[in-house]
């Protein structure tokens, strides 16, 4: 019973930050009161009373009486959120949001990734071997290489072994899937970055931190250059409400 209220409540709760996010409800409007959310959604007052508590933890909404439940601006939500950043992927990567997280992958990657080659468990390493292994067998024979090049990058997230910059890993996740569909929809793109993953992960396992960061800024600049060509081309940028595309084999 549990995981079924649990559900009912992470749907709401999506579908209010979604519609927020999406500017179906502008900054100082006014969500629906109770009784028309319950209705609409089909959902108890309970449901809408707790996503509402959600809402305002993560800087969405205020509340207070006489005035409802009242929608803020973005410069006052959480960006910090897991949540939030996925709803704004899903409702339209901008350039000024795909760029702001591009400067903090620019900022906190290559740190973690020096940590991770200090502090790097037999696990965390054997972990990251398997999502490059993953990335290898998807570009030999096809598969979701994309899936694996996310797993090995928050697996060298989380070598950091730091609570903060494992966190933040789930904010940069919809940052490093659309870099990683970009570069997949490229020409042997896939292919081309092996051995540039295959330098991160050496350098981690010799405990090597300086060339580490050096090979994941290498990396990092070549995902720059793609995302800012397609944004520059004006191309869709990938829709994060869709499976990623898988490769072919060969």
């Amino acid at each position: 019973m549990r995981t079924t209220i649990k559900n009912v409540h992470g749907n709401t709760l999506d579908h209010l930050g979604e519609a927020i996010v999406a500017g179906r409800y502008p900054a100082g409007s006014s969500l629906p009161a109770a009784p028309r959310l319950c209705e609409e959604l089909a959902v108890s007052r309970t449901v809408i009373r707790e996503s509402v508590k959600s809402l305002v933890a993560k800087g969405l909404v205020s509340t207070g009486p006489k005035v409802g439940t009242r929608v803020l601006s973005e410069d006052q939500w959480n960006w910090f959120d897991p949540d939030v950043v996925l709803w704004k992927s899903k409702s339209g990567l901008t350039r000024e949001f795909l760029r702001d997280l591009q400067d903090l992958r620019r900022i906190l990657e290559p740190a973690a990734v020096r940590m991770a080659a200090e502090r790097a468990t037999a696990r965390d390493l054997a972990d990251i071997e398997a999502a490059y292994e993953g990335m290898r067998r998807a570009v030999e024979e096809g598969g979701d290489y994309v899936a694996h090049d996310l797993g090995f990058h928050q697996g060298l997230l989380r070598a950091s072994h730091n609570r903060m910059i494992v966190q933040m890993s789930k904010v940069l996740s919809a940052l490093l899937r659309t870099s990683f569909e970009v570069s997949t929809s490229r020409k042997d793109g896939p292919k081309s970055s092996l051995p540039l993953h295959r330098a991160v992960l050496d350098a981690v396992i010799a405990h090597n931190g300086a060339k580490a960061e050096k090979a994941i800024l290498v990396l990092i600049d070549g995902a720059d250059q793609d995302i800012e060509e397609v944004l520059a081309s004006r191309r869709k940028l990938p829709s994060l409400n869709t499976p990623a595309p898988r490769l072919k084999a060969g």
